[in-house]
């Protein structure tokens, strides 16, 4: 039985023998060359084949995120514009029916709703959509819960209040819905 070792010596031994006698024979070195030759056409194909996979890989990369930069291009705008509606969703809640029953106001008030309406149809071609909130199970991804408030007619950690709608555009959060969760009363 041979082991390692003497294999390894034999091997030294052939290697020795065949190169003196690729000395003395024009066909051995001829061969000899030419394996030499396939194994470095065969190291330059498999570094060909890497480097066009790789070349393919970065390419891909760059689509996707070239895609998804022109996609949420417009999110930090999206984001300072989320402060404008609040503004005038705050200014027509805070409309009395006495403002709506006066003729002036109530012009005034219809403008302000228009553009209102005009925001929200901006939001919606930009793929900007509110969060649903109240009645829903609370969401770490979509609500920020403000307070715990005691409830017995709603279940624990379903949202019974929203201080600040939060909203989305299509399947990022701009903004997280500030809510108050419901608990048990105690």
């Amino acid at each position: 039985m041979i082991d390692a070792k003497d294999e390894e010596q034999l091997h030294d031994d052939a290697e020795e023998l065949r190169k003196e006698t690729a000395e003395d024979s024009p066909e051995v070195a001829e061969h000899d060359r030419v394996s030499q030759l396939e194994k470095q056409l065969e190291e330059a194909n498999s570094k060909a084949l890497y480097a066009a996979a790789e070349t393919q890989n970065v390419r891909r990369r760059l689509e996707q995120e070239l895609q998804q930069a022109t996609s949420y291009a417009a999110a930090g705008f999206a984001r300072d514009m989320l402060a404008i509606k609040d503004h005038l969703d705050r200014a027509l809640a805070a409309v009395g029916d006495d403002l709506r029953a006066d003729k002036t106001a109530s012009q005034f008030l219809a403008g302000i709703e228009a553009t209102s309406r005009e925001l929200e149809a901006v939001f919606q071609r930009q793929g900007i959509q509110r969060v649903k909130s109240i009645g829903e199970a609370l969401d770490p991804h979509r609500h920020q819960a403000m307070i715990e408030i005691p409830r017995e007619d709603a279940e624990p950690g379903t949202i019974v209040e929203e201080m600040q709608p939060g909203y989305t555009m299509k399947d990022r959060l701009l903004r997280p819905a500030l809510v108050g969760v419901a608990k048990k009363p105690d």
